[in-house]
């Protein structure tokens, strides 16, 4: 059995829920299931479906982005994909009435007041797309220099980046800030939320065991396992998934785990998931809301760590003189600084960094020539402010 590890929010919230009985407090301690296995009846009621397709359309549409003879109709046409359309090379994506740009800086508690700043976060990802059409792809056997889009290779004889004016990979920022307007708004500010979860009848439908019409769950378990399918939707297998699996949340979550500073933070993860799911079955929603919490704290750590990983990074290969490096490095650390905006603290509405704090970094960033011209101290103050809003260092992000 994975044992049930609380954060440190969250732990906080389940003591002060403890301490008002000390002869009973049934959540203190307690396992969390082995697997993301949940049955109604014989039948399975774990349903992300959704999900996986939005993944899998994210990932040609990435593709797509190094691929010059792509133009910009055909990929935002990815991007804003229509039911019937030949946009991909599945049939069943293509037959999907499911699309990235409608989820995309779209969820319930971030966006549903705020439709302005939604609707130019989906204005940047599209800028990103018409920007590598018709800055890069012109100039594709180019070679950059300040001022002047084109290729940079790696030291060494190492992988070619394609970069605009300034050094960066407009592919790389999409990604990576895909991860946090897709996956981590639909993640922790949506399907985890409250007014989501208990809106309308759900909470009176689930107690009753009320599933949707022609459904095995109930409404509040699909959107639990909602959540869950944007970090595990892609995976072999769903009720005991792997790392890795795509190249978005599940393949930073394995970066992560891999660094000893860290390690054990997926299965704090999965098991917060699981238990969560269980305590839905169970009807117990103040420990599915200390299990979202958890959730929302390791996600946002997860993204954090990863744009001081790149900003340090970046630093060293460009002090090396490897400018190939150190832009790829600073393109993936602009689109993690990018989904920032998108991360949840525990316990509140708010993200640990506002969209006019995550503006001024990449502001800052591209000042001038851009990755041409940002000093080391300006990359090592980036990480360090970053990290201070977290439980880690920048020293522990490497």
């Amino acid at each position: 059995m994975r044992k049930y590890i609380l954060g440190a929010a969250a732990l906080s919230l389940t003591l002060l829920s403890c301490s008002n009985d000390d002869d009973a407090c049934d959540n203190c301690g307690i396992e969390a299931p082995a697997s993301y296995e949940f049955t109604r009846n014989g039948a399975s009621t774990v349903s992300f479906s959704g999900q996986t397709t939005r993944i899998l359309m994210a990932e040609e549409l990435i593709a797509g982005l190094l691929d010059p003879a792509k133009d910009a109709a055909t990929l935002t046409a990815m991007f804003t994909h229509a039911e019937g359309d030949a946009d991909f090379s599945s049939t069943e994506l293509n037959s999907s009435d499911k699309n990235i740009y409608s989820k995309t800086a779209a969820s319930r508690d971030f966006f549903s007041t705020n439709t302005t700043l939604s609707n130019q976060i989906k204005s940047d990802f599209q800028g990103w797309i018409d920007a590598q059409v018709e800055e890069v792809y012109p100039v594709w056997q180019q070679e950059a220099a300040p001022n002047v889009p084109g290729f940079i290779q790696e030291a060494g004889g190492g992988a070619t980046r394609y970069v605009n004016a300034k050094g960066l990979e407009y592919d790389q920022a999409f990604a990576k800030g895909l991860i946090g307007a897709l996956m981590t708004d639909q993640m922790l500010n949506n399907y985890l939320s409250v007014s989501v979860l208990d809106e309308g009848s759900n909470i009176e439908n689930n107690n009753a065991g009320i599933t949707e019409e022609g459904k095995s769950y109930t409404t509040m378990e699909h959107k639990w396992d909602e959540a869950y399918g944007y970090l595990y939707g892609t995976s072999a297998s769903p009720a005991n998934p792997g790392l890795g699996e795509d190249s978005f949340l599940s393949k930073y979550l394995g970066r992560v785990e891999g660094d000893e500073d860290f390690a054990g933070i997926a299965d704090e993860i999965f098991d917060a998931f699981a238990l969560g799911r269980q305590a839905i079955t169970d009807k117990d929603y103040e420990l599915r809301d200390i299990q979202a919490n958890i959730i929302r704290e390791k996600i946002s750590e997860i993204i954090a760590i990863r744009a001081v990983y790149y900003l340090e990074y970046g630093k060293d290969a460009m002090q090396a003189g490897d400018m190939g490096a150190a832009f790829h490095d600073l393109s993936e650390g602009f689109g993690f600084i990018y989904s920032l905006q998108f991360t949840r603290m525990p316990g509140t509405n708010a993200p640990y960094f506002t969209s006019e704090e995550v503006n001024a970094y990449l502001e800052t960033l591209m000042a001038g020539n851009g990755f041409w011209d940002v000093d080391a101290a300006t990359l090592e103050s980036m990480a360090s402010e970053i990290a201070s809003r977290f439980d880690f260092t920048v020293a522990e992000a490497l």
